[in-house]
C-alpha cells in the first residue's frame, strides 16, 4: 500500500485528486491540503510515501516544496503549466500530469509510482521508500526506436517533431532523420504527455522545440514549420495557454 497526500491550492482540484487516489486499491489516501506551508510539516510529521502535488500555489510554490522536503516522499507533479516539466527531473519526480486530468492518466501515473515504489521488496526492504533516490532512466528520458537496420536510442531532448507516413514515421531530430515502422497513434501513447503534443493528424511535436506559433502554423527549432490541425488545436492552445 502506497500512503498518499494530495497537496493543491484550489479546494475543487484535492477533491478530484482525493476521489482518484480513493478508486485505486494500492493507494491510500493520508492527508490533503490546500496550504503548501501546512503541507511540509505533515510530509515531515507523518509517514507518506507519495505526493500528489501542484506548482503554483501561494506562499510556496510546488518547486520549493521539493527542495525543502527533498527525499522524504516520492512525487507526481499536478499542474496546468508545462513549464516546469524538464526542471522537474532534478526532483523525486515520478511523473507529471497536465490539468485537467483524467482518470485514466491518474491511473497511469499511480501504476508507475507502484511499480517504482513497490515493485522490488528486496530494495524497499534495504532502502526506505523516503530514501529512495531519483533514476532518471527510470524517469524515460530516451526511447529505443527499430530502424531498418538498427535499434536506435533516442533521448527526447533531440526530438524535434514526428510525421505520420502512411506505414511508417518519420523521427526528426536535432540530428538526423529516422523511418521507424510505426504509427503515430502507438509513438503518441509511447511518449511522454508533459513533453510531446499531437498538433495535427499527422504530426507530433516536441514542446521544447517550439520556438513560435503564428496562425495555425508552429515554428520549431532549425526552420522546421509546423501545421496546426483544426481537431488539435483547442487542446493544443489550452496547454499553452493561448486565446
Amino acid at each position: 500500500m502506497i500512503r498518499c497526500i494530495v497537496i493543491d491550492d484550489e479546494p475543487w482540484a484535492c477533491a478530484l485528486l482525493e476521489d482518484y487516489v480513493r478508486k485505486i486499491p494500492f493507494l491510500e489516501l493520508v492527508d490533503s491540503s490546500n496550504d503548501p506551508i501546512e503541507a511540509i510539516q505533515k510530509i515531515q510529521n507523518q509517514e507518506i510515501d507519495l505526493a500528489f502535488l501542484d506548482i503554483q500555489m501561494p506562499d510556496l510554490t510546488g518547486i520549493q516544496l521539493m527542495k525543502i522536503v527533498q527525499n522524504k516522499c516520492r512525487i507526481i507533479l499536478t499542474t496546468a503549466y508545462s513549464d516546469y516539466a524538464l526542471e522537474s527531473y532534478d526532483y523525486n519526480v515520478i511523473d507529471y500530469l497536465l490539468k485537467p486530468i483524467s482518470f485514466e492518466r491518474f491511473y497511469i501515473a499511480a501504476t508507475k509510482a507502484k511499480d517504482m515504489l513497490l515493485g522490488n521488496d528486496t530494495v524497499n526492504k534495504e532502502h526506505p521508500i523516503s530514501e529512495i533516490q531519483v533514476n532518471k532512466s527510470l524517469l524515460n528520458e530516451f526511447i529505443f526506436v527499430k530502424t531498418d537496420k538498427k535499434t536506435v536510442k533516442l533521448e527526447f531532448s533531440e526530438i524535434l517533431f514526428i510525421e505520420g507516413l502512411k506505414d511508417y514515421i518519420a523521427i526528426h531530430t536535432i540530428k538526423e532523420k529516422l523511418l521507424v515502422l510505426d504509427n503515430l497513434k502507438d509513438m503518441e501513447s509511447t511518449l511522454p504527455s508533459h513533453l510531446f503534443v499531437r498538433v495535427h493528424k499527422s504530426y507530433i511535436v516536441a514542446i521544447g522545440a517550439i520556438e513560435s506559433i503564428e496562425r495555425n502554423r508552429i515554428f520549431l527549432k532549425r526552420e522546421n514549420i509546423i501545421p496546426i490541425g483544426d481537431t488539435y488545436r483547442d487542446r493544443f492552445m489550452a496547454l499553452i495557454k493561448m486565446p
